[in-house]
């Protein structure tokens, strides 16, 4: 899979650590930055990945800063993303299975760099289930719609 990677000043030791992780089981990344501890504004980093993934260029997108709250609700303002913040293995696969997430966002503040690694794996590892999920994500996904105006007939 070709994955989109962005952070913020905050998550640069974690993103680094993270993108040799993800290219050593097998993915490519493309890494929209930053890439030293300059200051930036996560919004615009989240946005970069997130458009990459809406528009397909990029399969999925992992996002980095201190918790990765902000970056998960600026991704999630992108029209076509569903992405999550997850601390632990179970809620990144289900957020895979049930809700078909397209990115995740990591807090550089909040993660080990192992556990992170592992949240990783499972999140690009796990298939989205389908079945009954698949009415439920096609309802979020008319939700986001109608939110942006668009007439569903």
């Amino acid at each position: 899979m070709r994955i989109a990677i962005a952070g913020d000043h905050t998550a640069v030791s974690l993103k680094e650590q993270l993108v040799a992780h993800v290219r050593g089981i097998g993915h490519e990344t493309v890494d929209f930055g930053v890439f030293a501890g300059e200051s930036v504004d996560y919004p615009l980093m989240a946005e970069r990945a997130a458009r990459a993934v809406a528009d397909g260029s990029c399969d999925r997108g992992l996002l980095f800063c201190g918790t990765g709250q902000g970056m998960m609700m600026s991704a999630n303002k992108v029209r076509g993303i569903r992405c999550a913040v997850c601390i632990d293995c179970y809620s990144a696969q289900m957020a895979r299975r049930h809700n078909d997430a397209n990115m995740m966002a990591f807090g550089s503040r909040v993660l080990g760099v192992e556990l992170a690694k592992l949240l990783a794996e499972t999140f690009l590892q796990t298939p989205f289930e389908g079945g009954r999920h698949t009415r439920r994500v096609d309802m979020i996904m008319d939700l986001e719609r109608r939110m942006h105006g668009e007439n569903l007939t």
